[in-house]
């Protein structure tokens, strides 16, 4: 079978990566990048329509033989495609229906169902030409904007906004676009205001952002537009395949070195905003426990005095720029999460800029106790933030090379001699890794068997197995894991699940069950002169040995906690185009003896009575309820006193939420001291991992029951 790089995204830029790498393709890849994806325009000034080139009209053409012959899933170019294309390229370019009018997209509807016949013919007449009227439409609402914010606006009218505009029309006349706008306007500057700014200063900064967004426009170029426009023709076969233009792979394929500096998160351009798409463990992002992945950046400050610049509308090498510094300076991050009410203000966040060290990537293990039914219980605790091992190591046979599984199984080791009563392994946030060291870590609870299958799109099958018949470990254990846990980890789970050898407790994982592969598009058109790019293609699938596919529906806990995160919302289930769940046939493997539904059910049953008596649990429940309830208003108010108890609502509420966040815990607390002492710290209570401990609890008291009997 041949071996290929396996790509989590969105989730983390870490690759499933073979021993030996497939045709020298990158180790890391994915739809991120850590500089800009459009050409600057030096000038900043108009410029003139975009249009495909010959070269271009050949890519189209060859991209849609290759997606539609060698993608796992397999699709024909019909009218029902073309017109989900057609509104995936509506929706990148004005996904929030304000620079069109209603006409515009009328006029344009011809195209709906051809685009299926322009991919295969080299036409890229619909994509440009539709490109051309958006930022026609974008320089007239700049000439509007310009003059509205040279106005003071005013905030005692009792009127609302809506900030969520996706299912909204598109407005039908001049004067409704000019309404809408002045009411997009008035929400930003009312935002502005309530972060005790005067009005010579929301001027000034409303100002800035749209001059940035300015040049950001005139910076487009040809290449740009035909990814924007590939990639909702990729985009709709599955969220994880993607074409990238010559210099988006350029930047995509180097030396992502310097992503490990400064704060240690990968970003990437996202609307207005600066996204953040993975958080680096072992950076001090990784580390403060407040920005997580998804987390937009509104505007970024040098030192503790510093002003904000406000970087809306920036492109992301520029806002990088800011971000990095010198080890040991501090950087303010004005951040706003996807988690954030309507109306919520920024959170600001302070980082001391360091180098990542490598080794706090790696595992590290603890004990606590947890005390249940008045027994107390000695836990172990292995975090493993990411899947990691050094393939150059590997193929070099070097002695100690680092490796998840080899660490583990030194924490596994220590933590017998030290007695715990259970081991509890904690794959929350970890959004994957190396194939190889999920599968090695499954085998230091198993005898020797089958871990994960892996599917190609002609129907063949591989089953992965630990050859290895020993077992590391063979007492009670859990593996907690929340929505963000991920490929690997979920290939783990699903594992020691189906083998009945562990309890799964937290959240649905994230659903990632597929495999991509890079392809060169210049190795398919070998007489182009310059580079055309690449493609990232799903190829593939993973099964659980029982055969249910890890696709979509992820792993799903024995117990349940209570999470921030529905599945209408993250993860796989949450992209329209993401590959459904399915099934195939289960392979031959020995299930443990130790957990059968009756303990299961026990084990749930003494958590719903924890959850109903237990103080902090209910409140955590509470208060997740009252923050789902809260999303689901997007409809602000544009009076200032009614939006000031608006935002402190939302506040409120947003801190209630992020005190159950499901990520660690965040950081240490001080510990009172003697007289004459310094304080020690304490760490703060980890909500998760200590129910983790009594579910694990619960079930060592089962299992000696069923034995006592």
């Amino acid at each position: 079978m041949k071996k290929y790089l396996v790509t989590l995204v969105p989730v983390l830029m870490l690759s499933f990566q073979p021993d030996s790498p497939s045709n020298g393709a990158p180790k890391t890849h994915g739809q991120t990048i850590s500089t800009g994806v459009v050409n600057e325009d030096k000038n900043g000034g108009p410029v003139e329509e975009l249009k495909p080139s010959i070269s271009q009209e050949k890519v189209e053409t060859l991209v849609a033989k290759l997606l539609t012959t060698y993608h796992y899933r397999k699709v024909k170019l019909n009218d029902s495609l073309s017109s989900v294309v057609w509104d995936n390229y509506l929706k990148e370019l004005d996904g929030n229906k304000t620079y069109f009018l209603a006409s515009d997209v009328a006029s344009f509807e011809k195209y709906r169902y051809q685009i299926d016949d322009a991919l295969i013919n080299g036409d890229l007449t619909a994509a440009y030409d539709l490109f051309n009227l958006y930022r026609k439409r974008y320089q007239e609402r700049s000439e509007f904007v310009k003059a509205q914010i040279k106005k003071p606006f005013t905030f005692t009218s009792d009127e609302n906004f809506n900030t969520d505009r996706e299912k909204m029309p598109w407005p039908k006349t001049v004067e409704e676009q000019n309404d809408l706008w002045t009411k997009i306007l008035k929400n930003q500057a009312l935002e502005l205001k309530l972060g005790n700014r005067k009005d010579s200063a929301v001027a000034a900064l409303m100002t800035q952002r749209y001059n940035n967004l300015d040049k950001a426009i005139n910076r487009v170029k040809s290449a740009d537009v035909f990814q924007m426009y590939m990639n909702s023709f990729a985009e709709a076969l599955d969220p994880h395949t993607n074409y990238l233009s010559p210099s988006s792979a350029d930047k995509f394929n180097q030396d992502m070195s310097q992503s490990l500096e400064g704060i240690g998160a990968i970003l990437r351009e996202d609307g207005d905003y600066i996204r953040i798409m993975d958080v680096l463990p072992g950076g001090p992002a990784f580390k403060s426990k407040l920005i997580n992945k998804d987390d937009k950046i509104a505007g970024v400050a040098q030192g503790d005095n510093g002003p904000m610049v406000n970087t809306m509308n920036w492109q992301v090498d520029e806002v990088v720029k800011l971000i990095k510094g010198p080890k040991g300076t501090i950087v303010r991050l004005q951040v706003i999460s996807p988690n954030s009410l309507a109306g919520a203000p920024p959170k600001e966040i302070r980082l001391v800029r360091e180098k990542i060290k490598l080794e706090e990537q790696r595992a590290k293990k603890e004990v606590i106790e947890v005390t249940d039914n008045g027994k107390p219980f000695k836990i172990g605790v292995i975090n493993i933030p990411i899947f990691y091992r050094d393939f150059e190591g590997a193929r070099k046979r070097e002695e100690g090379f680092s490796s998840t599984t080899s660490d583990v199984k030194k924490f596994v080791e220590e933590l017998k001699a030290e007695k715990v009563d259970g081991i509890v392994i904690d794959l929350r946030d970890n959004g994957g890794g190396s194939l190889v060291e999920s599968i090695n870590l499954t085998g230091l609870f198993i005898p020797k068997g089958p871990v994960v299958q892996v599917r190609e799109a002609t129907g063949e099958t591989e089953v992965y197995t630990d050859p290895d018949p020993s077992v590391t470990y063979d007492g009670p254990m859990a593996v907690l894991v929340n929505r963000f846990s991920a490929s690997a980890s979920e290939i783990f789970a699903a594992a020691i699940q189906d083998y009945k050898r562990g309890i799964i407790v937290g959240g649905q994982t994230y659903g990632k069950g597929t495999v991509q592969t890079m392809i060169d598009l210049n190795q398919w058109l070998p007489k182009e002169p310059e580079k055309v790019g690449q493609v990232k293609m799903t190829i593939q699938k993973f099964y659980r040995i029982n055969g249910s596919s890890t696709q979509h529906k992820g792993v799903t806990p024995d117990v349940q906690l209570p999470s921030a995160f529905s599945a209408e919302e993250y993860g796989e289930s949450s992209q329209p185009s993401a590959l459904p769940w399915d099934q195939i046939n289960s392979t031959r493997y020995e299930q443990s003896r130790g957990i059968d539904d009756k303990i299961l059910s026990r084990l749930r049953d003494r958590f719903d009575q924890r959850l109903k008596s237990d103080p902090e649990l209910k409140q955590l429940a509470q208060d997740l309820a009252d923050f789902k309830k809260a999303k689901e208003n997007t409809v602000v108010s544009l009076q200032e006193a009614k939006r000031r108890k608006e935002r402190d609502e939302a506040e409120r509420k947003r801190t209630a939420a992020n005190k159950v966040s499901q990520i660690s815990a965040s950081g240490d607390e001080a510990e009172p001291a003697a007289t004459g002492t310094a304080a020690t710290p304490k760490k703060k209570k980890d909500l998760y991992l200590n129910e983790a401990g009594l579910v694990l609890a619960d079930y060592i008291m089962a299992t000696h029951l069923a034995v006592n009997k």
